[in-house]
């Protein structure tokens, strides 16, 4: 089975004017590979032997919380999981927390660039703390986005140390623990209790970083994601079978690992 761990949407009302702003916000360097919508994940996704991706919504307002979450719990299907969001400078994380919870998301997504906040801010740990007590699973955007300047709010030694002070509930640092930083994951995080999705990674990372880094933090922390619409799925899926990893790992990757932590989890485990 094949999970992408890590995939965006937006309402088909919505699509062009988000698919336009977020392209010129990074100058195109990235072209993407669907337009933006669910059918075009869908289409993506039946053409590369996908068999469920994760959706991540993100909410930069406070506004959006409600309608948001709400979207993204109506497109649950047997191929799309959805997370949530909230908003980090929310006046109530707790209430925000318990309404995803309630409409039965599997998690958080935060992007701590888009919505403003350092990522282990004593605030943030708290809101972490009481998310991860909720059976959620944490999903952040790490290091660089094109869309932004340094320095980032996010850092593999950043994600350390919420590793550290976390205990039990599962944390994700997309893009191999931190785009672009992949020093810094090897001599920082790799090893830590914590999970590293592979989004915009294949066609970025060095191979022999890779492999170091699978080595020492464990395959069995290791997700496979696209990080669409951005990154063409087939091809990363390609370059990770090339890899001289075993069958097992290589599986474990593209969709068992996932498969075991998306499964339903009792509040506080």
């Amino acid at each position: 089975m094949v999970i992408d761990i890590h995939a965006h949407v937006f309402p088909d009302e919505l699509a062009p004017k988000a698919m336009r702003a977020l392209r010129d916000e990074i100058d195109d360097i990235y072209p993407p590979v669907s337009d933006g919508t669910v059918s075009g994940l869908l289409s993506n996704m039946d053409a590369w032997g996908i068999d469920a991706s994760v959706v991540l919504p993100v909410v930069t307002k406070q506004s959006q919380t409600r309608k948001a979450n709400e979207w993204a719990a109506g497109l649950r299907s047997d191929r799309l999981i959805c997370f949530g969001s909230i908003y980090p400078h929310t006046d109530d994380y707790r209430r925000d927390i318990d309404f995803v919870a309630a409409l039965g998301l599997k998690g958080l997504k935060f992007h701590a660039e888009y919505q403003d906040f350092i990522i282990d801010d004593a605030r943030m740990l708290k809101i972490y703390d009481y998310a991860l007590g909720k059976g959620l699973i944490l999903l952040h955007h790490a290091g660089l986005d094109p869309a932004f300047r340094p320095p980032f709010k996010s850092s593999p030694r950043r994600f350390a140390r919420i590793a550290g002070e976390m205990r039990g509930g599962v944390i994700i640092a997309a893009h191999l623990g931190g785009h672009e930083q992949w020093d810094d994951v090897e001599a920082y995080l790799a090893g830590g209790d914590i999970y590293l999705d592979t989004s915009m990674g294949f066609e970025y990372f060095p191979r022999d970083m890779f492999l170091r880094i699978v080595q020492k933090h464990g395959a069995d922390k290791i997700l496979f994601g696209s990080d669409a619409p951005w990154s063409d799925a087939q091809k990363e899926i390609e370059h990770l079978k090339s890899m001289p990893l075993p069958i097992e790992a290589v599986d474990a990757i593209l969709g068992g690992n996932a498969e075991r932590i998306l499964r339903p989890r009792a509040p506080g485990v």
